[in-house]
C-alpha cells in the first residue's frame, strides 16, 4: 500500500472516515495516518471532525469512544 494508493481512493470518494480508509486497506489506522500525512504536507487533503451528532444521523461510521471520528477529505 502506497500513498498513490490512497491518493486513488479519495479522489474517487471525495470523504472517507479513518476508520473506512484503514478497514479498505486491511491497515491499522496509525498506518494510514502516516500515508494521510504524505498528502496533508502537500496541501491535497485535509482532516476533518465530525461529532456524535453527525454519527447519530447515519452520515458517516466507526465513531470513537468519545463520539469523534477522523474524517479526510481530498481537496484538489
Amino acid at each position: 500500500m502506497t500513498p498513490s494508493d490512497v491518493k486513488r481512493y479519495l479522489t474517487e470518494r471525495k470523504v472517507a472516515p479513518l476508520t473506512d480508509i484503514a478497514t479498505h486497506f486491511d491497515l491499522n489506522p496509525d498506518a494510514v495516518r502516516g500515508l494521510l500525512d504524505v498528502w496533508i504536507r502537500k496541501g491535497k487533503v485535509k482532516q476533518i471532525s465530525a461529532d456524535a451528532s453527525c454519527c447519530s444521523k447515519g452520515s458517516c461510521s466507526g465513531c470513537s469512544e468519545n463520539g469523534h471520528q477522523e474524517i479526510y477529505e481530498w481537496v484538489q
